[in-house]
């Protein structure tokens, strides 16, 4: 299933899951898909980096340390939400300020394999067809 083929401008993923579970894994698949990565840094206290792409830019946010939705829209977060892909981690701390029809991958660690990780979709009925 190639998920990064099938974003398009506008996009919003919430990846949720503890620490280590790989959401800044699945996001490094993401931009290798689109020739960036070798640039890919964790956000983590810059809040957000920027990809530019020829025709589309990904943004690639890290809520954690966000102390609530209001330093959210004090940083204009909600200002790339229409200017590209958002990928979010830890974006359940600010889902019930997400426009409609966003997307949510949650991680989560196999017991049996360390190095394993389950994922659940939700809402990506029109991204995923199979």
């Amino acid at each position: 299933m190639e998920i990064a083929g099938k974003l398009k401008k506008g996009d919003i993923i919430v990846l949720t899951g503890d620490l280590g579970s790989g959401k800044t894994k699945f996001v490094e698949g993401i931009l290798k898909y689109f020739g960036k990565e070798n640039e890919i840094s964790s956000p983590t206290f810059t809040i957000v980096n920027e990809y530019n792409l020829d025709d589309l830019n990904i943004y690639h946010f890290d809520v954690y340390r966000l102390e609530d939705q209001d330093e959210f829209y004090a940083i204009g977060g909600e200002e790339y939400f229409d200017k590209g892909i958002c990928l979010i981690e830890w974006g359940e701390k600010i889902e019930n300020i997400l426009p409609k029809g966003y997307k949510k991958i949650t991680f989560s660690r196999n017991l049996t394999d360390e190095n394993r990780r389950e994922l659940e979709f939700e809402n990506f009925d029109e991204i995923i067809k199979e």
